[in-house]
């Protein structure tokens, strides 16, 4: 037991590395603002992430934030994106629109394969950014959901960046992600989520993160305060729009996995099933690890696994709860 723990926490450190080293190696190759807040607009933000590569933000001295009057896109034709705030720049969506989207099946972002839904690129990494306010509400592309980011193929990492406050549509079975949605990662490779806090989102599903078919590996990061607003479940009752699943995090699909370290769930609240996780492998062959986590007061109003709570869970075998972990009503 002691080798296996020691083994997986190298894997996180590693992961960890990699996704940081990842972001921060290179100079950005552009630049957002002149050294003014006034500067950084909505306009530049969504040029500079059309056209790709490594961005960074030069807003002066102090915290900013830039009030998007329109979601920043990635080209599919650009093999990289790192989208790197340097901790002092806020994205606000003001609650009227999606942030930033992602999709290599969206033909408007230019059509690079048959194969959209498998593709190795584009690389999306976000580092040292906050999210406010998104909300995809009303979107319906590939489902909707991901107030904050949507992506669907190429591969996703978020490192040391914050949600708050994050919105997508109130009512649905399937639909999720009030901070993000992600679908078809290249070769089901996991989402990375890196010392990140995700707090106050509101969803049908998923009050922080959402996806259908996709692993994550989430790695010392927050959930506080998310919450699962549908009603219904999935399938939905009769008479009812379906969804309330997931208050912080609502999985779904097949074969895939979900790994938690060092991470805190607290707070999280679904209106049916699973407080802080709903996880769902349709085939019975998905798996879920908690390492060195905690998770508390995450309620659960409909249902949850016996004896796992804040937790709906149907995967190949119960999830690894590894020592260290703490499971608390």
């Amino acid at each position: 037991m002691r080798h296996r723990l020691a083994l997986s926490m190298a894997v996180v450190v590693a992961s960890s590395a990699v996704a940081a080293s990842a972001a921060s190696a290179a100079t950005p190759q552009r630049v957002v603002g002149d050294g003014t807040p006034a500067s950084c607009t909505s306009a530049a933000v969504v040029e500079a992430v059309a056209r790709g590569g490594r961005v960074g933000f030069d807003c002066g001295p102090d915290p900013v934030t830039i009030r998007m009057r329109a979601t920043a896109k990635v080209r599919n034709t650009n093999p990289l994106l790192v989208l790197d705030g340097g901790g002092k720049v806020t994205l606000d969506g003001m609650n009227r629109r999606r942030i930033l989207y992602q999709n290599t099946c969206d033909r408007r972002q230019v059509w690079t394969t048959s194969h959209c839904q498998n593709q190795a690129t584009p690389r999306l990494i976000v580092k040292d950014l906050a999210f406010t306010r998104g909300n995809s509400t009303g979107e319906r592309t590939d489902g909707g959901g991901g107030g904050a980011i949507f992506v669907r193929g190429g591969r996703l990492t978020v490192v040391d960046s914050r949600f708050a406050r994050n919105r997508c549509d109130p009512r649905g079975p399937d639909v999720g992600g009030a901070a993000i949605r992600a679908l078809s990662q290249f070769r089901n490779r996991p989402v990375l989520v890196v010392r990140s806090a995700f707090l106050g989102g509101r969803c049908s599903n998923g009050g922080a993160l959402s996806s259908i078919g996709v692993s994550w590996s989430v790695v010392n990061s927050t959930f506080r305060g998310n919450r699962a607003i549908g009603r219904g479940a999935n399938p939905a009752r009769a008479g009812t729009a379906g969804g309330g699943n997931g208050g912080a995090i609502a999985l779904d699909g097949n074969r895939y996995t979900l790994s938690v370290r060092g991470s805190r769930m607290e707070g999280n609240t679904a209106n049916e099933g699973g407080g802080a996780i709903f996880f769902v492998s349709n085939n019975r062959t998905g798996t879920a690890t908690l390492s060195g986590s905690t998770l508390r007061r995450n309620r659960s109003l409909g249902f949850e696994t016996r004896g796992l709570p804040g937790i709906f869970f149907l995967g190949a075998r119960p999830p690894r709860v590894i020592r260290g972990t703490t499971l608390a009503p």
